[in-house]
């Protein structure tokens, strides 16, 4: 009789421990799943806003080269033209020579008497036919035409992303209603 009492109380145990070792299992995969999804989650909200910007500044690209393009086809054929390669600094520090700092005065800031002493911005332009210009402007179009319509297609994949994981939060939120509780217990 003790035995069977002893037998009855190790199964009930053995039971309960089976039942609650399933149950922590269910609640391991779950706090995995909440995780995995809150980590996605988190991605894509970083990637979003990237995608966003990097769209815009080559959108400002395309239309910078569109109105390039614009303003050299009614030139005649044989036009040269004047590119613009880039900013020279130049800035002034306490090496110059005396000889140096009067060229820098005398060329310099007599040409551009209202320039900061200790910096100076030149624009660099480079002279070249009509017709390279033109298609360096058509190239930068399509370059950025390409680029836009591939960061359109990334922008559509993350959206599609969000829309899986809130439809992945969704279902495992109504498999298990005590997961709501421990979300809720968890932002507070």
């Amino acid at each position: 009789m003790a035995d069977e009492a002893t037998r009855t109380a190790f199964l009930e145990i053995q039971a309960s421990m089976i039942d609650l070792t399933g149950k922590l299992k269910q609640a391991v995969v779950i706090t995995v799943a909440l995780n995995m999804i809150q980590c996605h989650i988190e991605v894509i909200r970083l990637l979003f806003p990237v995608v966003q910007t990097q769209m815009r500044n080559k959108e400002g690209d395309r239309k910078r080269a569109y109105l390039t393009l614009e303003e050299l086809r009614p030139l005649p054929p044989h036009t040269n033209t004047y590119k613009s390669i880039g900013i020279l600094s130049l800035s002034l520090s306490l090496s110059l020579s005396l000889e140096e700092r009067e060229w820098f005065n005398l060329i310099i800031l007599s040409t551009f008497p209202r320039m900061i002493y200790s910096f100076c911005f030149i624009n660099r332009f480079l002279l070249e036919p009509k017709t390279v210009l033109e298609g360096e402007q058509e190239q930068k179009l399509k370059d950025s035409e390409a680029t836009i319509a591939s960061l359109q297609t990334s922008r559509e994949n993350l959206e599609k992303k969000i829309a899986e994981v809130e439809n992945n939060l969704r279902e495992l939120l109504q498999q298990e209603p005590g997961i709501t509780r421990q979300i809720m217990s968890m932002s507070m």
